[in-house]
């Protein structure tokens, strides 16, 4: 499965692409216990949502985040000149105290401190993620609206960062697609695309890494006045405007 202009056009209307094939079943299953030797070391609290930025320690995530097939694809969509701005894992649980956790409706960039707000999500999937154990949902052509203003969540159990949750209508969240990836494949997102997932009603563990990328013509100008110091990498192409402070890429033995 390559990129067409047919899959370029989809995405433009509808901010996403999902079911695209980046690793065979050998591959999947290499990936999967990688991630399973990594969440045995650094215990599921942190496997959860704490594991930002690993590509610099974990092969396996390095791999996956520079993979040609997935590039292709992100080129399809910002361009031939590419920066990787960060992996982040996450990992939803379908027992215990992680039961209720979910994450609330937002957009990416909004805390992302880039002006334009341009970049990608890649959705890569660990596990299989379906409606049962809390698949990633997306409103289509929400990413057309523009930066919705964001508050905090008041139910427990939201796995972003600082709580935030974009108030969305009635009417969006019946038009809300589930965006079911076997393991193996990935779905993209554009950044200002409304999306979000409910919890895991499995006994089945939900993972996924997400590969954020944006086009080297983008700034980073910081949220609040604080600069969220990207550790940026050119992963294709060339970086002419310079914007980033960028970081080398890692090397293993």
């Amino acid at each position: 499965m390559i990129p067409t202009p047919e899959s370029t056009a989809a995405y433009q209307r509808d901010g996403y692409l999902s079911e695209i094939p980046i690793a065979d079943a050998a591959r999947a299953a290499h990936y999967r216990r990688q991630f399973d030797a990594l969440e045995a070391r650094v215990g599921r609290e942190t496997a959860e949502m704490g594991l930002s930025g690993y590509q610099f320690e974990e092969k396996f995530i390095w791999e996956l985040a520079t993979d040609p097939t997935i590039l292709d694809w992100a080129a399809s969509l910002i361009g031939p000149d590419i920066l990787l701005l960060s992996t982040h894992f996450f990992c939803k649980y379908g027992h215990g105290a992680h039961r209720e956790k979910f994450v609330a409706w937002h957009q990416d960039v909004t805390f992302w401190g880039l002006e334009p707000p341009r970049a990608i999500t890649a959705w890569y999937a660990v596990d299989d993620a379906d409606q049962e154990n809390g698949c990633m949902r997306v409103i289509p052509g929400s990413h057309r609206r523009g930066i919705g203003e964001h508050g905090k969540a008041e139910r427990a159990g939201n796995l972003l960062s600082v709580n935030q949750e974009l108030a969305v209508a009635p009417e969006d969240e019946d038009r809300a697609v589930d965006i079911v990836l076997r393991a193996g494949h990935m779905s993209l997102h554009d950044g200002s695309l409304i999306h979000g997932s409910l919890p895991n009603r499995s006994q089945r563990r939900r993972c996924g890494l997400t590969i954020r990328y944006a086009p080297t013509s983008v700034k980073e100008v910081g949220v609040d006045g604080r600069k969220m110091d990207w550790p940026a990498i050119l992963v294709r192409g060339e970086d002419r405007q310079r914007h980033f402070e960028l970081r080398e890429a890692p090397v293993f033995d």
